[in-house]
């Protein structure tokens, strides 16, 4: 994926986390982040889940710096100049053409289709890279917002594991 990555939706913009913003948020320098990335950070987005793979998301791009694009995208609401969540990927494609993509948004900006604008330009986007066949997701089965998030990409469910739940979505089936 090129360095120069970002997708604009009708409310959102998406960039790919670059190591020096990595870098800031492992040692929560909020101020650098902000002015690194020209926006808004909540404080409420340094409580999320995502933040404990920083460390090892900024030692990766250090070690492959092709792999910006295949890890954490940031989520900024256009009009409010704010980052209101993440999204992604763990790592490149494997050898199946397989990726792992999660997401987060932050409550505030929760039912508001946020994450389902976000998480469909990015499948849509990841869909263009010729490496690519297949993107799985994982979902608490209780998690009733998620569930509907990946059932409207056209996702599959394909495996349970106690109450998580893994889905696909493959290429040929767009």
């Amino acid at each position: 994926m090129s360095h120069t990555l970002h997708i604009t939706t009708q409310r959102l913009e998406l960039l790919p986390c670059s190591l020096e913003v990595a870098q800031a948020v492992v040692t929560r320098n909020k101020s650098q982040v902000e002015r690194l990335l020209e926006v808004r950070v909540p404080d409420d987005w340094y409580g999320s889940e995502v933040l404990d793979i920083f460390p090892m998301y900024a030692q990766m791009l250090i070690d492959d710096p092709s792999q910006l694009g295949w890890g954490v995208w940031l989520m900024i609401h256009i009009a409010d100049s704010t980052l209101i969540g993440d999204l992604g990927f763990i790592g490149k494609p494997d050898q199946t053409g397989s990726v792992e993509m999660g997401y987060e948004v932050l409550s505030a900006y929760r039912q508001q289709g946020f994450a389902f604008e976000a998480v469909q330009a990015l499948v849509d986007f990841a869909f263009t890279q010729q490496e690519l066949k297949r993107i799985i997701a994982h979902s608490p089965d209780n998690h009733v917002a998620s569930i509907r998030i990946l059932e409207k990409l056209g996702m599959q469910q394909i495996a349970r594991d106690e109450n998580l739940l893994k889905w696909e979505l493959k290429l040929e089936s767009r």
